[in-house]
């Protein structure tokens, strides 16, 4: 008799995809306003705000995915990398490796006599995901997805960056900086908390940790753009 299959769904299957979204989104959020509120605190006029926050969105999307791409392929050359060379000592050696697997699990707690056996088994049916999985950490959850962090940063990064866009739009010009630098501290507490709850991680401490590093940046630039508009 078959027993019923199981099936969970695991908070770290979204680790790869939540981690580019999150980033992105967020630095779209602080980046784009910051510059709105920098820009507009040097007595700019609300065009030339509204146009510096769209080419400061769309030169972050690009430079988000670019970074993302080359970051996550460089991941992913190594991972390449290392599961080449251990297809190679499983060629050359495989009693080592056989022995080098069965080590690994009696360090995790089998007795010998059961950890050979247990390695010897994985090796039958798959000697190179075994390995690569218990030897080098290497699984389908975690492997790297340079296309998938790239698209994924360019496209929250977008998203967020529209966010105090909108609040140039229509905010007055005279009410320019509080407005987006509020809306946008307000944007930056939903995105923390909405992260923290698709990771299953703490709420009010992601909130608050994203709302006072936005603010932070919103403030320095603020500050530099009052400097600026002052002296010019």
């Amino acid at each position: 008799m078959s027993r019923p299959r199981h099936n969970e769904t695991h908070l770290v299957d979204r680790i790869g995809w939540l981690r580019a979204a999150v980033l992105g989104a967020n630095d779209g959020i602080i980046s784009t306003a910051s510059l709105i509120v920098g820009v507009a605190a040097a007595a700019a006029k609300q065009n030339d705000v509204l146009i510096a926050g769209v080419a400061g969105l769309v030169a972050g999307a690009m430079s988000m995915a670019a970074g993302e791409y080359v970051s996550v392929s460089s991941q992913s050359d190594t991972e390449r990398a290392d599961i080449a060379r251990e297809r190679s000592e499983l060629r050359s050696n495989p009693d080592g490796e056989l022995g080098e697997l069965a080590e690994i699990y009696v360090r995790r707690g089998l007795d010998a006599d059961l950890a050979l056996r247990v390695a010897s088994q994985l090796m039958k049916k798959d000697a190179l995901g075994a390995h690569a999985r218990d030897e080098l950490g290497i699984s389908e959850m975690t492997t790297a997805r340079p296309v998938q962090a790239a698209v994924t940063s360019a496209l929250t990064f977008s998203v967020g960056a529209a966010m105090p866009l909108l609040m140039v739009v229509v905010s007055p010009s005279n009410m320019l900086v509080p407005v987006t630098s509020a809306a946008s501290l307000g944007f930056l507490a939903f995105l923390g908390a909405v992260g923290a709850k698709a990771g299953g991680a703490n709420i009010l401490r992601a909130t608050i940790r994203v709302t006072f590093w936005g603010a932070l940046a919103l403030g320095i630039t603020a500050g530099i753009g009052k400097l600026s508009g002052a002296i010019l």
